[in-house]
């Protein structure tokens, strides 16, 4: 028997349960991996709400983790017992011991340790697919990223900033804010104390931004549309305030024919080779010293109740571990 975090009904973070679970062996097509460290994430907080549906009840959340292949079942190729490796976006994060398709698995670099590892894979490839396929950032290029200092923030600045733009951040608080000028951000908002859009517009002198990257949803919508400029990118790939429920198409058009995407990591590395080039280039870009993974906060599993009250009530900077 094993532990894991599991939830039998969708709520507050009340209903996340540290129970012990048995876990079978591998079956075909799957590795068995003891994790070593384990990511904390929004999407973890929407699947518990219930705001994404989860394929069944109960269900162990949490989409990212680190650790060592203890065995593999019929039919993988590649894997071993006693492989370091890695994954994002496969649901079942939140225990000990777990199951997983060898196809969502990547090996890790020697020189990237497990908590690294665990704290960057599904944040990490998200600021790899933002800055170099929804929009390919460029020297030149002024963005806003909003919550600057969040998991995804600080590793999405720091990328933006070696790629040459001009990087506007917003933050809830001064500690926030020399933060996210030490990782990458030229100029931040305290959006608590400042309009955000008056004060891109007086940081650009009205020119504005060719890409806004929001995470945030409800809260900063529909006021970061009036952040771009006449063709402008809006990509919104978060729900950290809330789902947006009153899109309007025309607002687009009211603001210079602008774009509108709602991405998601998991259509970028549906494919294995996408995956692994994602992932390469995440390593790499790690390796070389341009982006750093912060990690700011850790909990024992068996309290992850605490670290989502933490985390919905932006307590958290930079990448939260739970740690077996």
């Amino acid at each position: 028997m094993v532990h894991a975090v599991r939830v039998h009904q969708t709520g507050g973070p009340e209903v996340l349960t540290y129970e012990e679970i048995t876990v079978p062996a591998p079956g075909p097509g799957e590795v068995q991996i003891r994790q070593t460290a384990i990511g904390l994430n929004f999407i973890d907080v929407y699947f518990r709400t219930g705001l994404y549906k989860a394929p069944q009840m109960p269900f162990v959340p949490g989409s990212e983790g680190a650790g060592v292949v203890e065995a593999v079942g019929p039919q993988v190729e590649g894997f071993h017992a006693g492989d370091r490796v890695a994954y994002a976006m496969a649901p079942g994060a939140y225990a000990e011991v777990r199951n997983i398709p060898a196809a969502m698995l990547v090996h890790l670099p020697a020189a990237i340790d497990d908590r690294t590892a665990a704290a960057m894979m599904l944040k990490g490839m998200t600021a790899q697919y933002l800055v170099k396929r929804t929009h390919h950032v460029k020297p030149g290029d002024v963005i806003l990223v909003q919550a600057a200092a969040g998991g995804v923030g600080l590793i999405l600045t720091q990328w933006a900033h070696q790629l040459g733009a001009t990087v506007i951040g917003t933050v809830g608080s001064k500690d926030k804010a020399e933060l996210a000028l030490a990782h990458g951000c030229d100029h931040v908002i305290l959006y608590r104390d400042e309009d955000f859009v008056h004060k891109v517009k007086e940081i650009t002198a009205g020119k504005l931004c060719d890409v806004v990257y929001d995470g945030i949803g409800q809260a900063t919508y529909p006021a970061s549309l009036d952040c771009l400029r006449p063709l402008g990118l809006w990509v919104s790939f978060g729900n950290a305030s809330g789902a947006i429920r009153n899109f309007d198409l025309l607002e687009l058009s009211k603001r210079g024919s602008l774009f509108a995407t709602r991405p998601t990591l998991a259509t970028f590395v549906a494919k294995r080779h996408d995956l692994l080039a994602t992932a390469n280039d995440l390593f790499e870009a790690v390796l070389g010293g341009g982006v750093k993974i912060p990690v700011h906060q850790t909990f024992a599993l068996k309290d992850a109740r605490k670290a989502h009250e933490v985390l919905e009530g932006r307590g958290t900077t930079g990448s939260t571990l739970l740690l077996p």
